[in-house]
């Protein structure tokens, strides 16, 4: 902002006002584009108006101006802080109000979406989707503990520390009761940690792998052979229902495979059919006659 163009002095010789025809000898006056003129005339008819307290700005006063703006230098001053600007560096905003700039960098600074105060060149930050808060504004929605710059889960609107989210909405292991916060597994629509859905007997994990259940145990397929299985009354190997033979015959508290289930002489299949028991053995119903 520069000074007004114009003069201030004392008359010495004779000299009228320009436009009130007053003497002017020995008085006061005012020169302005060639022209003399009393104090009262000048700020009467030439004296700017002040953009900031809309009142002249007199002979006797500092004038700044900018941009066909003029101020009073006690009214030349931000508009947020009221800090002077007079030899400061300064913004002409919206309704030629001038700011300094430090209120014109805070002004213009994204707004914290926790408090709504402005974040300034510096402050630590969080942003997500074009929302932006000081870090320790970031809080878990559940808790109210500061996430900061630490892992969390939106949801909606709201934000989730990790231990919040595993509570309120992970689904929780059929057998731990332990949130399931990655991968897992689902049998008989039961959640499961990869880890807990495992062999009774030797532990190992059955994800994506054969097994069998018997009651509330799981076995793998070695295991179940081994520990578990009935072992067929014919070829003496564990009856475990996978692949071929799946289908088993029961009598007297003894199991057979069904391809097992023959007649001991003649060796014909007795699975479905008619058989008879002789000495511990089977038989089809017309061997028996011939021994």
């Amino acid at each position: 902002a520069g000074p007004g163009s114009y003069t201030v002095g004392t008359m010495s010789e004779r000299f009228d006002c320009h436009y009130c025809r007053d003497p002017l000898h020995g008085k006061k006056y005012v020169q302005k584009e060639g022209r003399h003129c009393c104090v009262k005339c000048f700020e009467k008819f030439c004296a700017n108006t002040c953009t900031e307290c809309k009142k002249p700005i007199g002979a006797d006063s500092k004038e700044l101006h900018f941009k066909n703006r003029y101020w009073h230098d006690t009214c030349f001053r931000c508009f947020k802080c009221y800090t002077s600007l007079v030899n400061e560096p300064f913004m002409l905003r919206e309704n030629n109000k001038v700011w300094c700039s430090n209120c014109t960098a805070t002004e213009d600074a994204p707004r914290c979406k926790g408090c709504f105060k402005p974040i300034i060149a510096g402050d630590q930050n969080v942003e997500y989707k074009k929302m932006v808060w000081h870090k320790d504004c970031f809080t878990c929605s559940q808790c109210k503990q500061v996430i900061g710059s630490g892992s969390f889960f939106p949801k909606g609107d709201d934000f989730y520390c990790v231990s919040c989210h595993e509570h309120k909405f992970a689904k929780t292991c059929a057998k731990c009761k332990n949130p399931i916060t990655s991968g897992g597994l689902t049998y008989q629509e039961q959640p499961w940690h990869s880890e807990c859905f495992i062999c009774s007997n030797c532990k190992k994990q059955l994800g994506g792998k054969r097994f069998t259940a018997v009651e509330d145990q799981f076995y793998c397929v070695d295991c179940y052979k081994e520990c578990v299985a009935k072992k067929c009354a014919g070829c003496k190997n564990p009856i475990t229902g996978f692949g071929r033979g799946t289908s088993v015959v029961n009598y007297e508290d003894e199991s057979w495979h069904d391809y097992c289930f023959k007649c001991t002489k003649c060796a014909r299949g007795l699975a479905n059919k008619r058989f008879v028991r002789h000495n511990g053995k089977i038989y089809c119903a017309e061997c028996p006659k011939r021994l």
